[in-house]
């Protein structure tokens, strides 16, 4: 059979799906909108947030002046306000069933807050008071029992019937900023502290079990919802850390891209991604497996993120900062809100794989990674570029010029934990 080989008559099959992937990564970009709206209301910095366990519309958060509120995701509401605590709102939890959640303060007290409005006619107040010794700096429920962690000087963990802890946990001598507890392996917890160590403790022994000690203080900590082993660690040092806690001796992955201090870090529900709220001013989405970032957030009135949460749809981005405002983002900046056609749905399956198989490709790159950023991050990510260049261009002359084997290669990985202590 005689063919015609004119590409001009029969585009062949690749040219013609390349032109299609091309076409959809470019569209992708003019469609990427992410920001959807802010929950204003707070009168001072927004210092924590917590999620509802039922109920994917209702989130908490707790500013610095002590207050808490409730807010309505679908109306963007605040549906109520309690005046909590004097001082700070250090950390916040709901319980796992959802009707009721606690908070901590800088007055010293551990409260629990009914999740319904008071009646009409009641007084707001709280079901239960503890009066602690010292100022508690976060609290984290248990996912089946009611227990509750939190931490201070010490990592106490709570019965909810009892007023005093049921067992206290030290291992070092500082204060402790975070601890979480496992989702998966729900006995296990654990916590950072400010002498740059993060713990792991086993709620069935009354001891610590390990500890690793990094280069720089580590802010938070975020257990993966589908991986009981791995958790995710913000540091200040400008990277995350995912860790397998089988394996503390170095971390599975280092996650660089923040400019500065990352506050914050929590998980997708997937357990495939997770964000990152950082000190200059811009949120990001890692994916666990790869060391830089697939997405940066940012407005030019958001100052410093000190918390982020992922809603348990996987489709929103919380995030509350300096300037009193929480934000919502999309979780994917260019999906499409709203109820899709059935060929519309088909199209955008057709086109993500498109970009799947052509993601290597120099220009759909070029252009599926390009993102504006503000002018002090682009800044400081040169400089920083031009630093790490530096500091690798003196060890290769360092160990050029010495006897061979003296000067070790040290793998990015190793270079950052101190020690492993179990």
């Amino acid at each position: 059979v005689p063919r015609n080989y004119d590409p001009a008559l029969h585009p062949f099959e690749v040219p013609r799906e390349y032109t299609r992937a091309l076409n959809a990564t470019k569209l992708e970009r003019v469609f990427a909108k992410p920001f959807l709206s802010s929950l204003d209301g707070h009168r001072d910095g927004v210092n924590c947030m917590a999620k509802h366990p039922k109920s994917l519309s209702t989130v908490l958060s707790g500013a610095c002046d002590g207050e808490v509120k409730i807010w309505n995701l679908t109306t963007r509401q605040c549906i109520r306000t309690i005046q909590a605590h004097e001082g700070f709102v250090r950390g916040m939890c709901a319980r796992f069933c959802g009707t009721s959640f606690f908070t901590v303060g800088d007055d010293k007290t551990v409260k629990q807050w009914k999740m319904e409005g008071p009646e009409h006619g009641e007084e707001e107040e709280p079901i239960h008071t503890i009066l602690g010794k010292t100022v508690y700096t976060g609290i984290d429920h248990h996912w089946k029992e009611a227990v509750f962690a939190t931490c201070g000087q010490q990592v106490d963990i709570w019965d909810e019937q009892r007023t005093s802890p049921m067992c206290s946990l030290t291992w070092g001598f500082d204060s402790i900023s975070s601890v979480k507890f496992n989702p998966i392996e729900t006995y296990i917890l654990g916590s950072c502290a400010s002498d740059r160590n993060i713990v792991l403790y086993d709620m069935r022994k009354s001891t610590p079990l390990k500890k690793v000690i990094l280069n720089m203080r580590t802010n938070t900590l975020c257990w993966n919802p589908m991986e009981a082993f791995v958790f995710t660690v913000a540091n200040e040092d400008y990277n995350l850390y995912t860790f397998d806690m089988r394996f503390l001796e170095s971390p599975v992955m280092v996650h660089m891209d923040h400019v500065s201090a990352v506050l914050d870090v929590d998980y997708s529900p997937t357990g495939k991604e997770f964000v990152s709220a950082s000190f200059d001013k811009s949120v990001r989405i890692f994916p666990v497996d790869k060391g830089h970032s697939r997405e940066v957030y940012h407005t030019k009135r958001m100052q410093h993120v000190i918390t982020v949460k992922w809603t348990s749809d996987n489709k929103y981005i919380l995030c509350g900062s300096d300037e009193m405002n929480i934000r919502l983002w999309k979780a994917n900046a260019s999906e499409k809100l709203g109820v899709l056609a059935p060929r519309e749905k088909a199209a955008m399956n057709y086109n993500q794989k498109l970009k799947e198989k052509f993601q290597y490709h120099p220009k759909i790159r070029r252009i599926a990674q390009h993102r504006h950023l503000p002018k002090s991050i682009f800044c400081q990510i040169k400089e920083q570029r031009i630093m790490r260049e530096a500091r690798r261009r003196k060890e290769l002359n360092r160990r050029k010029h010495s006897k061979p084997g003296s000067v070790p290669i040290v793998p990015e990985r190793k270079k950052h934990v101190v020690a492993v202590v179990k």
